[in-house]
């Protein structure tokens, strides 16, 4: 790999930035400086910054609590998750999307391939969900959301409601939903369909990824090795169509 797209894939700046400090020889290899950008490096280089190691990932895999009031996007004309990281590796996007006012758990990485296969519906990747809804839900919600809520789209795939609390006097009930899609505004339209609205979502799950509880609304963290290696392991499983 040319020692400019290294630093600059490393997050050192752009690649007309980090030219600028290759010429201002503030950039060494195993302890050698280096100022010509197309220099070839490997990951059995030793690349330094301002006598800093310089350490090249290919790839990124962050949890954010993603908090209300932010959009999905890499970029938008509002907030976005990923104004939310500072100097954010290049390439780095939200895999799927949380509605503006939906908190909780988003998986943000630069693994076109993993994201694929998160949200590819034949890989079945469940995502859990809290929300506080106005209105009683009944048992009869929990088989209809069992038995697959028709959509404008169609027949939506089967949803594990869990009732955790009604509130009689309040008209209001607090639950955990379980789902395998993530079409436009579902889980809202879901309960739309039996007549009764959410007023606060939050994601707590996604495959075997959960939110971290130590997380603040609006933080990130790397995901632990174990977390990856479970995340990765969808790539390898391919079930037939």
């Amino acid at each position: 790999m040319r020692l400019d797209r290294y630093l600059a894939e490393a997050g050192l700046g752009t690649r007309k930035e980090v030219k600028e400090l290759l010429k201002k020889g503030q950039v060494t290899v195993n302890g050698l400086v280096v100022k010509e950008a197309k220099r070839q490096v490997t990951e059995d280089d030793q690349v330094a910054y301002g006598g800093e190691s310089i350490l090249y990932q290919e790839f990124y895999y962050l949890m954010l609590h993603k908090p209300a009031g932010v959009v999905s996007a890499t970029s938008d004309t509002q907030k976005t998750v990923i104004d939310l990281i500072p100097n954010a590796p290049k390439g780095l996007f939200p895999v799927g999307r949380l509605d503006k006012d939906t908190e909780g758990l988003l998986l943000l990485t630069n693994d076109g391939q993993l994201a694929h296969d998160l949200l590819a519906p034949k890989k079945h990747v469940a995502k859990r969900y809290y929300a506080e809804i106005k209105g009683l839900v009944t048992e009869e919600d929990q088989a209809a959301f069992q038995a697959g809520i028709h959509l404008k789209e169609g027949l939506l795939q089967p949803a594990n409601l869990i009732i955790l609390s009604t509130d009689q006097v309040a008209g209001t009930s607090r639950v955990e939903i379980e789902i395998q899609e993530g079409k436009f505004h579902q889980i809202k339209r879901m309960f739309h369909a039996v007549a009764k609205e959410v007023t606060y979502l939050k994601r707590l799950t996604m495959g075997p990824l959960s939110l971290d509880p130590t997380l603040a609304k609006g933080a990130y963290r790397s995901l632990t090795a174990a977390e990856t290696a479970q995340l990765l392991a969808l790539k390898k499983d391919d079930p037939a169509d």
